[in-house]
C-alpha cells in the first residue's frame, strides 16, 4: 500500500550512487567513507578505488585482475562490498537477487590484499542464496544466512559451520517475513558481537500464519498457486523471538523478553558497544507502546529502560546511535508533539533533549562528538524543503543553519565520519539534482567550478515552472500544493486539472523536488496538451509539520484525508481559469484507494479517476500497517468499515479506470474482485485492466510499462479532454 513515490520517481533522476561502509555488504546507502573519514571507496571501471580528500587522489585498493575469480575471464560485477577495520579484507556482494523489493540474496566474495587471494564465500551453497553477510570483529570470519538459516565460515580453517539448523520456508532465523519487511524496513536480521564470540538474531515463527494465494493462469496450461504467508487485519503476527548463538558450540540461548511473543513486536535490536548486552525495542501489538530493553547475554538479566505511549501509535525506531563511550544513545521521540532527537544514558535514567523549538527533526545527518554538535535536516518554515542545521549535542545550543538561503529548495548530504567533508545533493522542482563537495566546517566548496553557484550558472531554467501554493480547507487547516499549468497559459481560457493524490502516512507528494509536477504515466506532454497537474498533502502525510499533523488521521484514513483533499479541491475549482466539468484524479497504491474514496465520496468534484493497485478493503490489508493507523480491529472494525473504498462503491457517477496486477503480493488482486462486485451490484458501469502475474509495481514482462501508460492516457485523454477552453 505504501507507494512511497518510487514508481514515480524511479525514471526521473538517478542520483550519484556510491557503495555504504557497513559492517555487511548489503544495500547501496551513501558515500562508502574510509574509516578516518579522510576519503571514500568506489567502483570505478570494475576495480575498487580509494579517493582521498580534498584532492581526490585515487589508489587501486583491488584491480580487475585481483576481482577476477580464477577459471573466469571477466571480474566479478560488485553490487556493493565492505573494507575490513585494518583494510586487509573486502567483503564483496555480487550476482544479487530480489527478496520481494530490494536484493537481498547473492553471491558472497572475500579479497584478501596481502594474500593477494579472492575466495567464495558459502560456495556450497546455492547460487544466489546469501543473504546480509558480515565480517567478524576480528575479520576472522564471515556469518550469513541462507535458506533461513545462519552459517559461519572460518577463513583461517576454510571450514563453514551451520549456527541454526531448524530453519524452513515458515521458520525464519536471521532475516524477517515479508510483513516485518514491509511495514517496519526489517530484512537484515542478525549482528555480530562485539567480541566476536556470539551473534545476536531474530527467530520469526510464521508457521501459523495463513497463506493468500495467487493464481498463475499464464505460465502454463493449468494453472498453480503462489503461496505467500500474510497476516491480515486481525489475524495474528508471527511470534518473534531474540536468540544468542555461540560460535564455537553452535548453541543458542533465547532472550527472555517479556511479554507474548506473538502480541508484541521487536522491530530493531543491537549490541551494546564494547559490552555483552543486547538493546532491543519492542512494540505492543496496538503500536501505541514502545519498551526499550537491554538484556545481558551472560547473566540473562533484562530490564525496562525506557518506555512511550501515543494516543494514536509510536513508530519502530531507526538505529542506535551510541555516544559517550557506550554509556549514552541517541533517540528520536515525538513525545513533546515534535519530532526530536535525545540523548539517553544506558540506564534509561537521564534523558536530555537536544532539539528545542516548535519544528521537526526530518533525519539525522551526523552526530560530531568530538565537537559537541549534532547536524540534521529540517525545514521549520517550510514543510516541503530540507536543509542542513546543526545545534550542540549536549542540548545546551540553539538552532542553526549551515546550508546557505540562497539554494531554497531540497538539500541532502553524506557527511564523512570525521565531520570534515560532505558531499552536497541540491534540487527543486525546478532544477535537477547537482552535487558538490564540500568541507563541513567552512562550508566552501572543494573547487569553484564544481560549487552550486556555477553549476546553477551553466543550467538552462525551465520557462514552464511548477509553482507551489497554500490553500485552506473548510476547517481552517492549510495544506500545501503544487502546480504545474500548461505551456503557454492564457488566464482568460478554463482548462482541466488532473489531482495527483496520495493521501495516506507512508509517503509525502508536496515536495519541492526534482520530478513533481511531471507525469511519467502520462504517453505525451502534458502542459504541452494542456492539462493543469496538481497535488495537495492533507493531514496524515509524514510531511515535517508536528505530531498533530501526522497523527490526527489515526482511525481516519479514508475519512479525513479525503475531507481534506475534496475541501482543497474545491477551493482550487473556483479559481478562474480551472474548468469545473474536467476534473480527474488518480493514485497508485495508497493513491489508488484515495482517488477510490474521493470519486465515491466526492462524485460532485471529480468526474474522472483513476485508480492503480488500490486498497478497496482496509480489511483485507496487512495487520502492522493498517492496525498502526486504523486501532485495533479486535475491538472494532467501524473505522475499518468507515474509510474502505468498497463502502461507497454505490455513489460512482464519473468515469473510473480500475488497474491492478493478479500477482500483487502487496495489495492483493482480491481488493480489484470485490469492488468490481460491489460495482457490479449497484450496476455501475467502469473500466477495468488486469495486468497477469505483474506485482504491485506493474513493471514485469515486456512492454508492460509501456502499455500502462498508453491505456492510462487514453483514457484520460477521452474522459477529460485536454486544452484550454
Amino acid at each position: 500500500m505504501k507507494q512511497k513515490l518510487v514508481y514515480l520517481k524511479l525514471n526521473l533522476v538517478l542520483l550519484l550512487g556510491f557503495f555504504c561502509v557497513t559492517t555487511y555488504a548489503q544495500q547501496d546507502k551513501g558515500i562508502n567513507w574510509t574509516k578516518d573519514g579522510s576519503g571514500y571507496y568506489e567502483i570505478s571501471d570494475g576495480e575498487i578505488v580509494d579517493i582521498t580528500l580534498p584532492k581526490r587522489d585515487r589508489k587501486t585498493i583491488l584491480s580487475r585482475a585481483q576481482l577476477t575469480p580464477q577459471g573466469m575471464n571477466q571480474p566479478l560485477r560488485i553490487k556493493s562490498f565492505v573494507i575490513s577495520a585494518d583494510g586487509s579484507k573486502v567483503l564483496i556482494y555480487t550476482n544479487a537477487k530480489k527478496v520481494w523489493r530490494y536484493e537481498t540474496r547473492g553471491d558472497y566474495w572475500l579479497a584478501d590484499t596481502k594474500a593477494n587471494t579472492l575466495t567464495q564465500i558459502g560456495k556450497d551453497k546455492p547460487a544466489s542464496s546469501l543473504m546480509f553477510a558480515k565480517l567478524s570483529p576480528d575479520a576472522g570470519k564471515v556469518a550469513y544466512v541462507s535458506g533461513h538459516n545462519l552459517y559461519v565460515d572460518d577463513l583461517a580453517s576454510k571450514t563453514s559451520t551451520a549456527l541454526t539448523t531448524d530453519g524452513t520456508d515458515r521458520l525464519i532465523n536471521g532475516t524477517f517475513d515479508w510483513v516485518y519487511e514491509e511495514e517496519f524496513d526489517c530484512r537484515d536480521g542478525f549482528r555480530w558481537s562485539p567480541d566476536g564470540s556470539s551473534i545476536a538474531y531474530w527467530q520469526i515463527d510464521a508457521r501459523k500464519i495463513k497463506n493468500f494465494l495467487m493464481i498463475n493462469n499464464t505460465d502454463s496450461i493449468y494453472p498453480f498457486v503462489i503461496p505467500v504467508e500474510y497476516p491480515k487485519v486481525g489475524e495474528n503476527p508471527s511470534a518473534c523471538k531474540i536468540g544468542i548463538v555461540n560460535i564455537a558450540s553452535a548453541k543458542t540461548t533465547w532472550v527472555n523478553v517479556p511479554g507474548d511473543n506473538v502480541q508484541n513486536y521487536i522491530p530493531r535490536m543491537d549490541w551494546v558497544p564494547g559490552s555483552n548486552d543486547i538493546i532491543l525495542q519492542q512494540i505492543n501489538r496496538e503500536q501505541n507502546t514502545t519498551n526499550l530493553f537491554v538484556a545481558n547475554t551472560q547473566s540473562s538479566v533484562i530490564k525496562s529502560i525506557y518506555t512511550e505511549t501515543d494516543k494514536a501509535w509510536v513508530d519502530a525506531g531507526e538505529e542506535w546511535q551510541w555516544i559517550n563511550n557506550g554509556k549514552e544513545f541517541i533517540w528520536m521521540s515525538e513525545k513533546d508533539g515534535w519530532r526530536h532527537y535525545y540523548r539517553i544514558s544506558r540506564d534509561g535514567k537521564k534523558q536530555t533533549l537536544i532539539n528545542k523549538g516548535a519544528y521537526d527533526v526530518i533525519e539525522s545527518s551526523l552526530v560530531d562528538e568530538k565537537n559537541n554538535t549534532f547536524y540534521f535536516i529540517a525545514s521549520p518554515a517550510n514543510a516541503t524543503q530540507k536543509y542542513l542545521y546543526k545545534t550542540k549535542l549536549d542540548g545546551s545550543g540553539k538552532l542553526e543553519r549551515v546550508t546557505p538561503s540562497i539554494f531554497p529548495g531540497t538539500h541532502s548530504y553524506d557527511i564523512s565520519p570525521n565531520g570534515s567533508f560532505a558531499s552536497h545533493t541540491y534540487q527543486s522542482a525546478n532544477i535537477s539534482p547537482i552535487v558538490e563537495w564540500m568541507r563541513i566546517d567552512t562550508g566552501n566548496p572543494f573547487t569553484m567550478e564544481g560549487s552550486l553557484t556555477n553549476q546553477l550558472g551553466r543550467m538552462q531554467q525551465p520557462k514552464n515552472k511548477v509553482e507551489f501554493f497554500k490553500v485552506k480547507t473548510d476547517d481552517g487547516t492549510e495544506l500545501d500544493g503544487w502546480m504545474k499549468k500548461p505551456d503557454n497559459f492564457d488566464q482568460t481560457k478554463k482548462y482541466p486539472v488532473v489531482f495527483y493524490v496520495y493521501g495516506e502516512p507512508a509517503s509525502q507528494t508536496v515536495t519541492d523536488t526534482y520530478g513533481v509536477g511531471y507525469n511519467f504515466l502520462y504517453a505525451g506532454d502534458m502542459p504541452k496538451d494542456g492539462y493543469v497537474y496538481i497535488s495537495i498533502e492533507n493531514r496524515g502525510a509524514p510531511a515535517p509539520k508536528g505530531r498533530e499533523f501526522r497523527k490526527s488521521v489515526y482511525k481516519k484514513i479514508g475519512l479525513m484525508n479525503i475531507n481534506d483533499q475534496a475541501s482543497a479541491a474545491k477551493k482550487i475549482l473556483e479559481w478562474p481559469f480551472i474548468d469545473k466539468e474536467r476534473v480527474a484524479v488518480w493514485g497508485w497504491s495508497g493513491g489508488g484507494s484515495s482517488t477510490l474514496n474521493l470519486m465515491f465520496q466526492h462524485p460532485e468534484i471529480y468526474k474522472t479517476g483513476i485508480a492503480i493497485a488500490a486498497v478497496g478493503n482496509q480489511l483485507t490489508y496487512d495487520n502492522i500497517y493498517q492496525e498502526r493507523y486504523m486501532g485495533s480491529p479486535l475491538k472494532s472494525k467501524e473505522a475499518y468499515v468507515q474509510g474502505s473504498p468498497i463502502t461507497y462503491a454505490k455513489n460512482l457517477q464519473g468515469d473510473l479506470l480500475y488497474i491492478h496486477g493478479t500477482g500483487d503480493d502487496n495489495v492483493h488482486y482480491q481488493n480489484a474482485e470485490m469492488l468490481i462486485d460491489e460495482l457490479v451490484k449497484n450496476q455501475k458501469v467502469f473500466q477495468l485492466m488486469s495486468y497477469p502475474n505483474r506485482t504491485h509495481g506493474i513493471s514485469e514482462g515486456a512492454g508492460t510499462r509501456q502499455h500502462l501508460a498508453k491505456t492510462y492516457t487514453r483514457f484520460l485523454q477521452e474522459h477529460c479532454a485536454p486544452g484550454g477552453k
